[in-house]
């Protein structure tokens, strides 16, 4: 049986049950009834019984938020509507009905914050008051954003939605009497016939999602935004949808919306926000981040006040709120690591973890055997707390977009054993979604990139190339056509092997999203760290030496040769070095000098650098 049918409503109900409020920290509860006729914006009007008690205070930011609740609070103070309880000792009390334009606004007055309505105020049995108003969607409320600041050439924001009080979504070809709730299919049918000759496939497509959304999805206390002339307006949906004539077919379909007093700046938005609010459509279901959108305007210190005193599903949304707010951190590398990674001076890797707050990509580049994938492991698992967070790729020649980010595979059928082309994430996209999900965004997460100018870097970001300069924008990819956007709390540290290709070979598109830090022989960390390595380990010196003498001879900086190669177990047994020396290094050498006719034994030959001594290094 159907909550109204329990209650015995009919399809257009005459009288709705009794609602209670609790007032936060278990307090008295307060009575009201939702009332048949409609305010002046659309919404449904409510009524708080008289003898119902009232928070004496309020929070710091309801005047700005609900400046209209909070003016008809203060009048109904000043007119003695509501005073001191003789019933509740510290607690006011209304001494008559008051008629309230919603059930929020009957809530805000009595709590004296931002509250919603649909779900706050309950029956006896615990049925919110959203489930008795007719083709309200069921589940929890969400948050939209519908754009309406160039409706066919007009900012309906200014125009109306703000002085009206109201949203609107135009829809001039589509047929009158649509119902509310109407499912998908039936709505698909209805916009292929309406706007048969009038509209593109792909955009009766977007239509019937828009459409959908704001007749059926959308329900009395979910969350709404726009943007107008740089500002975010945020407000609380108050009442269902009408069909209605309008100048232009510009706002056909229209709900009533009480909107916060003012906007607040797009540029000073968290970056998370930023992202959803710019993909293109023009109604966009924005629920991910909700509690960005229910924290505005609401200090840390005014959200801790208001957990103090909440109760159920209040409590739980300033959790939401206080967890969406978790500052990301990368913690800061000590003397501990440094000596673990045998790096010359812990300024460095600070340095290094700077740049990745600032840049959020870097590059270590330098010659073979230099370390870079190394460090760049290690203080990954460092700044993000583990291998868990870190994901690592090796770039090459044959590399693509669809190997790093999504694209069809074919994928074999379980069941059937069937093999078939199925849209498949590459790791940048699985890292990205475990980066992105609930609980996680305040973790950094590492994707380590080895050997970065070995692909083809256009060819394989993509249109994700954007994303790496532009970290509060989304774009519509190019397999699945979902928005996406690069989470906050995701790092690239990519490497490159000089010897490959100079970094002065590197295009500009790359150098403007990457910060590059150099590792190479001629300078710390890298010169001295063979030597820390060999004092470390009780060895002798000498192979530290032979490197700094064999790099002397090298004229060429990227084809200087890495102490990585000497710091192996294998180097130290019985004819280890010479071996490593004739099978590692010298074929390097070889292929430098190919057809420059150097005879590379004899100049970069162990008894070549040992008979010359410690000077040749000079």
């Amino acid at each position: 049986m159907s909550v109204s049918e329990q209650y015995g409503q009919s399809p257009e109900p005459v009288e709705y049950p009794e609602f209670l409020l609790r007032l936060p920290g278990g307090g008295p509860r307060a009575r009201g009834r939702l009332l048949t006729e409609k305010g002046t914006n659309g919404s449904q009007k409510f009524t708080v019984l008289a003898g119902s008690p009232a928070r004496p205070e309020v929070v710091p930011s309801f005047p700005e938020r609900m400046p209209s609740s909070y003016r008809f609070r203060e009048q109904l103070l000043a007119e003695g509507a509501i005073r001191e309880s003789t019933t509740w000792p510290g607690w006011f009390e209304t001494v008559r009905d008051i008629e309230c334009n919603s059930p929020s606004a009957g809530a805000e007055i009595l709590v004296g914050r931002s509250a919603n309505g649909w779900t706050e105020w309950k029956t006896a049995d615990g049925h919110p008051l959203g489930d008795f108003v007719d083709h309200a969607s069921w589940g929890p409320n969400r948050a939209w954003l519908v754009r309406g600041s160039n409706v066919t050439g007009i900012d309906l924001v200014q125009r109306m939605w703000l002085p009206e009080q109201r949203v609107s979504l135009p829809a001039a070809r589509l047929r009158q009497n649509v119902m509310p709730g109407v499912n998908k299919d039936r709505l698909r049918s209805h916009v292929e016939e309406d706007y048969e000759s009038a509209a593109t496939y792909n955009q009766k497509l977007q239509l019937v999602e828009e459409l959908h959304a704001f007749l059926s999805r959308m329900k009395p206390g979910d969350t709404v935004c726009t943007i107008s002339r740089g500002r975010l307006y945020v407000g609380e949906i108050a009442g269902t949808v009408e069909q209605t004539a309008s100048d232009g077919g510009r706002s056909n379909l229209r709900r009533p919306v009480e909107w916060q007093a003012h906007g607040y700046p797009y540029d000073e938005l968290p970056e998370e926000l930023q992202q959803k609010l710019s993909a293109q459509h023009d109604v966009v279901d924005l629920t991910l981040v909700k509690p960005l959108l229910d924290g505005l305007g609401r200090s840390d210190a005014e959200l801790a006040t208001e957990a103090e005193v909440a109760d159920g599903d209040t409590s739980a949304e300033i959790e939401a709120i206080t967890q969406h707010r978790r500052e990301l951190e990368l913690p800061e590398p000590d003397k501990d690591l440094a000596e673990e990674l045998l790096v010359h001076d812990v300024a460095w890797l600070r340095e290094l973890r700077d740049l990745l707050w600032d840049e959020r990509q870097l590059v270590l580049y330098g010659p073979p055997g230099t370390g870079k994938t190394f460090l760049a492991l290690r203080l990954a698992e460092f700044l993000g707390g583990g291998p868990e967070q870190v994901k690592l790729v090796q770039f090459h020649p044959s590399y693509a977009y669809e190997d790093f980010f999504e694209g069809f595979r074919p994928r074999e059928d379980p069941d059937t054993r069937e093999v078939a082309f199925r849209l498949t994430a590459g790791p940048l996209r699985e890292l990205a979604d475990l980066a992105s999900r609930e609980g996680n965004r305040h973790v950094p997460h590492f994707l380590i990139i080895d050997e970065i100018n070995r692909a083809n870097l256009a060819k394989v970001f993509g249109e994700l190339y954007f994303l790496l300069e532009y970290r509060n924008k989304s774009v519509r990819l190019t397999y699945s056509g979902d928005d996406f956007a690069l989470p906050p709390n995701l790092f690239v540290i990519g490497t490159m092997n000089t010897a490959d290709r100079s970094i002065a070979l590197v295009d500009a598109a790359m150098r403007r999203r990457f910060a590059f830090v150099e590792l190479s022989p001629r300078t710390e960390p890298t010169s001295g760290l063979l030597r820390r390595w060999l004092t470390e380990q009780g060895l002798d010196p000498e192979p530290a030496d032979l490197l700094d003498a064999l790099n002397a001879r090298i004229d060429d900086a990227d084809f200087r040769i890495g102490p990585s190669y000497l710091m192996k177990k294998g180097v130290y047994r019985e004819g280890g070095l010479e071996r490593t020396w004739r099978t590692k290094i010298l074929p390097l050498l070889e292929e430098h000098h190919y057809g420059e006719g150097v005879d590379v034994q004899a100049r970069y030959g162990l008894d070549s650098l040992r008979t010359a001594g410690p000077e040749s290094a000079v």
